[in-house]
């Protein structure tokens, strides 16, 4: 099953931030600027 977050709210509450891609949690929904790290 592959990680998921729905907001970034949900990706700090978690303690993940920042998601880097290639990372389990990472998805475009997530990254703003699309340089590869989300919730940043």
């Amino acid at each position: 099953m592959a990680t998921y977050y729905p907001n970034c709210a949900a990706a700090r509450a978690a303690g993940v931030a920042p998601i880097y891609e290639g990372q389990p949690g990472y998805g475009t929904h997530l990254d703003r600027d699309r340089d590869g790290i989300a919730c940043e």
